[in-house]
């Protein structure tokens, strides 16, 4: 090819690509972080399952891992002998993996790279979601198939629920996260062959464009950028074959970014709907907390029966025979106050508090099933609002102390009696994800209602929407 052709092409290719980073990050990375923090949640509520139905083992390393960048985990063949012990590990490194991803990782254009993208993928592949059979060629999603059909296995219509959505959910972000990868990773691929051409075979020959060439000099010229031969080698078929010209004109042309027009219109957004649904998941909160306070109140036995003597215990067997007042127990938790970064005691009474306790999981079974949601769906959006906002805080307030009860607990035994108490750490994960979840529902309605709102006073018309058609992206260039 000419020079004159190769600076023209280059020409074409920047401006087409400076247009589409600019749509990448307005509109895809958007879409992906939102289909994410979905594949995350939904995972964690799995994950969380897995635990309490005890398919797994929990991962007493998990809060000391430290992670600086993503790495996907082992997925080579169990050894069978050690099978729990190393899908447990691998599981929970996943669970941090995506954590981070979603919640520390740069999803921009500028952070991002071929090999990022790689990974990130790699994370999303890493169980096949969308083929998830106890037949499965991997041995990961072939594991993860067979669990959660065991959990499904004796547990209440919720939880049953919550499996069905949550794997629901996992097959189709996995879908919607591959269509931005696919994006993302065509225009690193180009991006990367104009900054070659650019710097290095923009201004060679036919004869000297080799990838031997132009690996000798990328050292000098790309400092620390990789050498990717497969991504070289169509540098030199676009830009010196017979057929570079029909190639070249097909990639300007695939990554124009073309007007979106709405296919149809969107039906109006039910906000109230959106409200309530959040009122049912923060109602779901009562399954855990009903399974919490059947450890506490064992664990609590369990602490004092160590304190009393005969008479003590005879004063407690009349008592609950008379159904008298249990006896005022308090005891000094230590919580941290996140506003100042710094440990706190606080002195609860504990049977007031299992008390207060059990009266907010009634009310939040309430939720579920009972009068309770029917007389939420007569209210208005402001008081359904507040009545979800105060909830979501009161369930925050009990998870930070009951957090502070499972430590205390652990550590106010004898040594001999700790195998005897029954933490609550799967329960509390599961309690975290519940509170988490009705919050991002009620961020949503106000999004929601926010953006409508601004698009009107625009003069912009908010319902239409446009459909997207699935597809994978290829795989990212190997490093040589």
């Amino acid at each position: 090819m000419a020079e004159t052709d190769i600076n023209g092409y280059m020409t074409n290719l920047e401006q087409v690509l400076s247009t589409r980073k600019d749509w990448l990050e307005r509109v895809e990375l958007i879409k992906l972080k939102d289909e994410l923090r979905v594949f995350q949640s939904s995972f964690a509520s799995l994950y969380n399952i897995y635990l309490k139905k005890k398919s797994i083992d929990e991962d007493p390393y998990k809060q000391e891992t430290k992670i600086s960048e993503l790495e996907v985990p082992d997925s080579t063949p169990f050894n069978e002998a050690k099978r729990i012990e190393q899908l447990s590990i691998r599981l929970s490194n996943f669970d941090s993996q995506i954590d981070f991803l979603v919640n520390f990782y740069q999803l921009n254009i500028d952070f991002l790279n071929l090999d990022r993208i790689k990974r990130i993928v790699g994370l999303v592949r890493y169980i096949d979601w969308l083929g998830l059979i106890p037949d499965a060629p991997s041995c990961m999603t072939k594991a993860v198939a067979e669990l959660s059909n065991k959990s499904k296995v004796g547990v209440d219509p919720l939880t049953l629920s919550i499996i069905g959505e949550s794997l629901s959910k996992l097959s189709k972000t996995t879908t919607g996260a591959m269509n931005t990868l696919k994006e993302l990773n065509i225009f690193y691929r180009e991006t990367y062959k104009l900054t070659v051409r650019k710097t290095i075979s923009g201004s060679m020959s036919s004869n000297e464009a080799t990838p031997e060439n132009i690996k000798k000099k990328m050292p000098a010229a790309m400092p620390g950028s990789p050498f990717y031969r497969e991504l070289i080698e169509e540098i030199i078929k676009e830009d010196y074959s017979a057929s570079g010209g029909e190639i070249r004109d097909g990639i300007l042309n695939s990554l124009i970014v073309k007007e979106e027009k709405p296919k149809a219109a969107k039906q109006t957004i039910n906000y109230k709907q959106i409200l309530l649904d959040g009122i049912q998941v923060i109602g779901g909160a009562s399954a855990s907390l009903t399974e919490i306070c059947t450890k506490l109140y064992d664990n609590q036995t369990i602490l004092e029966s160590r304190k009393k003597g005969l008479f003590e215990a005879i004063k407690e067997l009349i008592r609950q025979i008379t159904n008298a007042e249990p006896e005022v127990v308090f005891y000094t938790i230590e919580t941290m106050d996140q506003t100042k970064g710094i440990p706190i005691k606080d002195k609860i009474n504990f049977h007031q508090f299992m008390e207060d306790l059990e009266k907010k999981t009634r009310i939040l079974s309430s939720f579920c099933k009972g009068n309770a949601y029917q007389k939420l769906t007569t209210m208005t959006e402001e008081q359904i609002i507040g009545y979800l906002d105060r909830n979501i805080k009161e369930v925050t307030n009990f998870h930070k102390t009951l957090g502070a009860l499972d430590e205390f607990f652990k550590t106010n035994v004898q040594p001999t009696e700790r195998e005897k108490i029954k933490g609550i750490k799967p329960e509390l994960s599961a309690l975290k994800n519940t509170y988490v979840k009705a919050n991002q529902m009620l961020y949503e309605y106000n999004a929601q209602k926010e953006s409508e709102e601004q698009m009107k006073r625009l003069g912009v018309n908010p319902m239409q929407v446009q459909d997207a058609a699935p597809a994978a992206p290829p795989p990212p260039p190997q490093e040589k």
